[in-house]
């Protein structure tokens, strides 16, 4: 497995990572939510470097020109809710790729603790695709790690690439660890040293999801 880590270089994006994790920003959800879907775009464009392209002639007011194009559109893959708004960016750049959502949710115990469960998946064939798979945090690991493996119940893909805004050092040794696939590079926009006992990354941003689009009721 490849690790990009965008935020190592310095460009906007810092700006944008520094904005969703500003608590003063974060009072206004449709700035965040602006932000998610600027930082997937800017995903998508350093993920479409990686993509196969071919030569195609397109015709001008003036000739022919000489341009390459995508060879293949992704499918992009994104585990609900959080995923939505960075989803919205990656599909303003793919704007005719096919879109894949997958449901999982955090099952809680009586004790306090939880496990990730897949619930539900919506998806095309994937197989010989590129798929793009999107969560905003990789915490544990173990969301990014099931809704990798949901994929494969739709087909063989011929490269997956994963994607998160904010890890945490933990999840990120988790998922190399538990995904050993060489068809596959993780994506990160930032990566953060700890983790709270519920898994929330530390100095992170919060709860993505709630912050995007409100508060919800776990199921405990």
């Amino acid at each position: 497995m490849k690790v990009r880590v965008l935020g190592n270089t310095h460009s906007i994006l810092d700006q944008y990572l520094a904005e969703i994790r500003d608590t003063g920003i974060q009072t206004d959800p449709l700035r965040f939510r602006d932000n998610l879907n600027r930082i997937g775009e800017i995903f998508a464009y350093e993920i479409s470097k990686e993509m196969q392209f071919e030569v195609n002639d397109v015709i001008t007011p003036l000739g022919v020109a000489k341009v390459p194009k995508l060879c293949q559109q992704p499918v992009l893959a994104t585990i609900l809710r959080a995923g939505l708004a960075m989803h919205n960016g990656l599909l303003r750049i793919f704007d005719r790729a096919e879109n894949c959502f997958i449901s999982a949710f955090r099952k809680y115990t009586e004790g306090g603790e939880f496990e990730i469960e897949f619930e539900y998946m919506a998806s095309p064939s994937l197989d010989d695709k590129v798929v793009i798979l999107s969560d905003p945090m990789l915490a544990s690991g173990k969301s990014m790690e099931i809704g990798y493996e949901a994929l494969f119940s739709k087909g063989k893909p011929a490269h997956i690439h994963l994607v998160a805004i904010i890890a945490s050092e933990e999840g990120v040794a988790y998922v190399k660890n538990a995904i050993k696939d060489e068809n596959v590079t993780l994506w990160l926009g930032a990566v953060d040293p700890e983790m709270t006992p519920k898994s929330y990354i530390v100095p992170g941003l919060g709860d993505a999801g709630d912050l995007a689009f409100g508060e919800k009721i776990d199921s405990k």
